[in-house]
């Protein structure tokens, strides 16, 4: 399976900041919508809160597109 890979520095992201890093999109109002509207998983599961914790290792999907964070 192939992942856009996401850098961090710190211990952990929120999912949407992460999206927004990765470039998925500008707005984050956006990304909000997104999210909330169910159509974000992370690891593998529906994530509907866009202040999700992400940690190295952790992997989120939005249409079709694994993301890692690294």
């Amino acid at each position: 399976m192939e992942y856009i890979e996401v850098a961090i520095r710190d211990e952990f992201i929120r999912l949407g900041q992460a999206m927004k890093l990765a470039g998925i999109l500008s707005l984050g109002s956006d990304i909000k919508y997104e999210i909330v509207d169910g159509k974000v998983k992370v690891n593998g599961q529906v994530e509907e809160r866009r202040g999700r914790k992400l940690h190295k290792g952790d992997v989120f999907t939005y249409q079709g597109q694994d993301y890692k964070i690294v």
